[in-house]
């Protein structure tokens, strides 16, 4: 259980990264090659995960969804007041 919860937060806050990695290279207009494997591997990433937790973790694969869902949405929720702080300024 913990470890499901645990390989999902970690998962989450990588696809965090990753889409913000993608999203301000597709924004900034440099789509290149190493763009289009940060969007290959920001779509496959959650799905390995859950495949793996699901053939090997199967009690934990809940969790490592909610995991997933959990930093996802708190790695946004932070980056938002942080940016709206930076603004302010």
């Amino acid at each position: 259980m913990l470890i499901g919860l645990i390989i999902g937060v970690v998962s989450g806050a990588v696809q965090f990264l990753m889409l913000g990695r993608f999203t301000g290279s597709v924004t900034g207009g440099s789509f290149n090659k190493k763009t289009a494997l940060f969007a290959a591997a920001q779509f496959f990433l959650p799905l390995v995960i859950l495949l793996g937790c699901a053939l090997f973790l199967r009690e934990s694969l809940l969790w490592a969804a909610v995991g997933m869902t959990v930093a996802l949405v708190s790695c946004s929720v932070v980056r938002f007041f942080v940016s709206n702080a930076a603004r302010k300024r």
